[in-house]
């Protein structure tokens, strides 16, 4: 072996030694023979580095995986010979070997049982237990490779080729006939031998247990002299955890009904008695978190087993299973309030099921209605926030709590299906004992009574959020709560969490203002002083902007008579900060975007004249303008990058500011009522400008781009004499991304105005060609992801782009391009419908190539047009999908293959029998197609019924495919 490349093995080696390691590793993997140099370094132990040991057994590895059939049959002997000889070896080195060279031994172990087992090696665990026996680095290694072997067979996390799949199943039922009996005798004498003096080994068998009884025969395991053994571990400190695990593994494995319900009854009796179910005294949270989820998969067990018996009709059975749920609420309930959230949460899911059968009862018993009662109190004091939780800088502890609180708004939602009445009376009681004595009340049961009136919402659905009219008594019972949130004055509690909690609420219940008015101006206050948008926490005040746009949207005409006022009061939370000042804006750029697109809503939703609303529109916009015609002005003289790229964001930020007041309008008609039309085209004249900046043009494109966007909605026609100039600009020197982003602007124009634009267009089309096609032919490194996918995505915009125009009734604008161009363009349909392995561009690509074939394909068309069809069109239907990366088991490809069926239809459709008469006498033909099949072909292709032929030609590929 190359010594020198071996050094570069080490971690520690400089990174000119570890590319050579590499590079010498890749040319073992090719060498014919380098492998053997590696078994026999193994066999012979010959190196003692670490590194250079795993390193061996990776050529070993890859040869097994990649390469094993090209070796002969003494080849093969001796690779089995030397992995023997390696874990004799094992037993005899006064060192055991490092962690992570086991595993990846076990893992060779596991390839070469996979390859040899079935054919070569039936002996495979035999040969390994008569090497190992019971010595205990011995034992090690077998139960590693055992883990192996499961993880090769059974590991839901690999994806397995259907051919894998079906060699794995019939492995394991090898194995189930020939050894595994053997192989459980085995672990039992582990079990026996290491329990006392062993807890690594006995808890790695325990484990490997826990793996296996999911597909072997359970009552090997499930017996008594196992059960008691385990159940044994169950009081040993040491192995009780993975005991646990064990036994979960047992319970959860698939059986009858009746059988499951005496097997987890009898292992429940054996943990009790062994005074197991006494939670309180146990302080091992680790263990209890393991045996929590045992409890759980023995409630669930016990669950599927009642569902089966009812559905089977047998209630005698279903009814003695039911008791034997009841039997554990106890405990459940005990787990479900503990302290620790792990152990709660993992008997949520037996509690959930619980309440699921409770709801399919036609009456509870009064402990059922208590068991009801008492998950509701657990659910309510669990979802509180400890006092360790950060709230100004959360990491993975809070996330978790967060997570946590979700599986317990699953439960609030079902209990409310058990019992809507019981949850609307225990959250109240709550709610308003705590909301009397907020000012004395710790902020984190301040906050969750708050959260509880919060999530009815959602636990009691109505439609449209109609909670306050209905039901009487429900209504009553929150339009209380709501009084009192409002009216308490808790929105002044020093916490973030109660202040955040507050306004989701008032969000949530906006129907309450409509019946209850008087209480929006207090509300109003609240969003707009420190309690709200400008509260001491950025993170208060940045949530409050939406709340506060969404409040605002949601009440509208409610809002009229406070309009002025509000607009006056928000005036300094949207002024343009730009870089130099150096002052702190109160809200980031993004949450200044809510609060004008609030002003442009109340302006918009106000019952003023169109005069008054002009005149408000004029005073929102007009700093922006003034501010953006001096920073542009900066930017030009701006020399330092930084200082550009700042000027160049604040002048994105005017743009989209100005952008989002337009929100208020849904299309022209409103913009000409309230009289704003001028308004905005003069925001348009003075933010066009920007496109001829030399500088930072990525930035002030797309910001302008959006603007147009939302103009063409908003001011229709009366935006298009902007159009050509500004397309002129944003066609200089762009990239993939820039032409990407401005194709979507030239297909709504198109798809809005169609004929309208016809002139425009057919002066712009080549030019936009030119620029997407300038760009598509650049050089790019062979390994560049990034460009690969941008020029992809600009495949996709320009055949977008060519759909719209045939699409909008305009394909005169390609007509009138000159012959040489048309040709140019058919030609990029083709080859996008053929060449490019991307089934979204395929598929537009047929659809356009359809378009075309029903606009020029009659006996009037373009001459050569009907040449064009047979010669390219017709071959493009199938030498697509014939292409090995054409894959029909892909939804996206059947797609374009659906779409491909279009075009074969309309040119039949076009040209008639002379479509037929090609196909059958000539183009078939010439793929070697037989002739029964192109009669057959022929005939589904004349059906009436497109879909019949959709579907033949999926079955006409399928079969033409290898």
């Amino acid at each position: 072996m190359d010594e020198q490349a071996l050094l570069g093995l080490n971690p520690n080696a400089d990174a000119d030694f570890r590319q050579r390691a590499l590079a010498y590793f890749e040319q073992l993997k090719i060498s014919q023979d380098a492998w053997q140099v590696c078994a026999e370094a193994l066999a012979q132990s010959i190196y003692s580095d670490d590194h250079i040991k795993f390193f061996c057994f990776q050529v070993l590895e890859h040869q097994i995986k990649f390469k094993y059939s090209e070796l002969t049959e003494v080849q093969q002997q001796l690779i089995r010979e030397t992995l023997i000889t390696w874990l004799q070896a094992q037993m005899l080195n006064p060192q055991p070997e490092k962690t992570f060279i086991r595993n990846k031994a076990a893992q060779v172990f596991a390839l070469l049982f996979v390859t040899e087992y079935l054919t070569k090696w039936p002996k495979f665990f035999f040969d390994i237990l008569s090497v190992v026996d019971l010595n205990p680095r011995g034992v090690d290694m077998y139960l590693r490779i055992l883990m192996a072997v499961d993880a090769e067979l059974v590991d839901r996390d690999v994806v397995h080729t259907s051919e894998e799949a079906r060699r794995n199943t019939l492995l394991k039922d090898t194995m189930r006939e020939q050894c595994i009996p053997s192989l459980v005798e085995s672990w039992y004498q582990i079990l026996q031998n290491y329990q006392y003096n062993n807890s690594e080994l006995t808890c790695q068998c325990l484990e490997v247990v826990g793996a296996y009884v999911s597909w072997i025969d359970l009552s090997l395991i499930a017996n008594e002299r196992f059960i008691n053994m385990l159940l044994g571990h169950m009081s040993v400190e040491v192995l009780r955890e993975e005991a646990c695990d064990c036994l979960f593994e047992i319970v959860n494995k698939g059986m009858d009904p009746i059988d499951k319900t005496k097997l987890v009854e009898s292992l429940c009796q054996v943990l009790q008695s062994a005074g197991l179910f006494s939670i309180d005294q146990e302080d091992d949270v680790d263990f209890l978190a393991r045996f929590s989820k045992l409890v759980n998969g023995m409630g669930q067990a016990l669950i599927a087993s009642w569902t089966k018996l009812i559905k089977n009709g047998d209630m005698k059975s279903a009814q003695d299973t039911l008791q034997a749920i009841e039997a554990k609420v106890a405990l459940m309930l005990q787990l479900l309030i503990h302290e620790d959230d792990d152990i709660s949460s993992n008997i949520i899911g037996f509690c959930y099921d619980y309440l699921h059968i409770l709801k399919q009862l036609s009456a509870l018993s009064d402990q059922q209605k208590a068991n009801v009662e008492a998950i509701m109190l657990a659910v309510m004091k669990k979802l509180t926030y400890d006092e360790e939780y950060n709230f100004e800088n959360e990491g993975e502890d809070e996330a978790m709590f967060v997570e946590y609180r979700k599986q317990l708004k699953l439960l609030l939602d079902r209990l409310a299906q058990v019992s809507p009445e019981l949850l609307l009376a225990s959250v109240r009681r709550v709610f308003n004992t705590t909301l009397q004595n907020w000012q004395t009340t710790r902020f984190m049961e301040v906050e969750v009574a708050i959260r509880l009136l919060y999530m009815l919402a959602e636990a009691l659905p109505v439609s449209h959020g109609a909670h306050f009219s209905g039901d009487v008594t429900k209504a009553t019972a929150l339009q209380d709560m709501m009084r009192t949130l409002v009216t308490s004055g808790v929105s002044a509690y020093q916490h973030t969490s109660v202040t955040l909690e507050f306004f989701e609420t008032v969000v949530r219940y906006e129907k309450f203002f409509a019946v209850e008015p008087q209480h929006i101006p207090a509300v109003l206050m609240a969003f707009l002083d420190h309690r709200g948008l400008r509260h001491t926490s950025p993170k208060v005040r940045s949530r409050t902007a939406y709340l506060f746009s969404r409040f605002v949207k949601s009440l509208n005409k409610q809002m009229n008579p406070f309009i002025e006022d509000v607009l006056n009061r928000i005036q300094d939370l949207m002024e343009l900060s730009p870089p130099e000042n150096g002052y702190q804006a109160l809200l980031s750029s993004d949450d200044q975007l809510f609060i004008y697109e609030t002003a442009g809503v109340l302006i918009v939703n106000s019952e003023y004249s169109a005069e008054r609303k002009q005149v408000l529109m004029r005073n929102l916009l007009t700093p922006l303008m003034e501010k953006f015609k001096v920073l542009l002005e900066k930017l030009m003289m701006a020399q330092d990058e930084d200082r550009q790229m700042a000027l160049a964001d604040c002048l994105n930020h005017a743009v989209g500011f100005a952008s989002r007041t337009s929100k208020a309008f849904s299309n022209k008609q409103t913009v000409k009522q309230c009289g704003c039309s001028e308004v905005y085209l003069d925001c348009l004249q003075t933010f066009l400008p920007a496109l001829s900046c030399p500088l930072q043009k990525e930035v002030l494109r797309s910001g302008v781009r959006t603007f147009l966007h939302r103009m063409i909605i908003c001011l229709e026609e009366e935006v298009l004499p902007f159009i050509p100039s500004a397309s002129e600009h944003m066609l200089k020197d762009c990239e993939a991304k820039d032409l990407q982003e401005f194709i979507p602007l030239i297909n709504q124009i198109t798809a809005k105005f169609k004929t309208q634009v016809s002139p425009f267009l057919q002066q712009m089309f080549m030019p936009l060609l030119h620029a997407i096609f300038e760009v598509l032919l650049l050089p790019a490194e062979e390994n560049d992801q990034s460009a690969a996918l941008e020029k992809q995505m600009l495949r996709r915009s320009y055949f977008a782009f060519l759909q719209t125009v045939t699409g909008s009734g305009m394909s005169e604008v390609i007509a009138n391009q000159g012959a040489e161009n048309v040709e140019r363009v058919l030609f990029t349909v083709i080859q996008g419908a053929v060449d490019y392995p991307d089934p979204i561009a395929q598929k537009t690509c047929f659809i356009i190539l359809s378009k075309l074939v029903e606009l020029w394909g009659g006996k009037d068309g373009p001459v050569g047009f009907a040449d064009f069809v047979y010669k390219h069109i017709v071959p493009a239907c199938f030498l697509a999908p014939l292409k090995q990366t054409f894959d029909l088991a892909d939804a996206q490809t059947v797609l374009a293959l659906s779409e491909c069926a279009v075009t074969l239809k309309t040119i039949h459709l076009k040209r008639g029998p002379e479509c037929i008469q090609y196909l059958q006498q000539e183009y078939l033909p010439s793929l070697q197609v037989a002739p029964e099949i192109i009669q057959e072909f022929c005939q589904a292709l004349q059906q009436p019924d497109a879909k019949v032929f959709k579907n033949y030609l999926k079955v006409f590929f399928q079969r033409a495919k290898p």
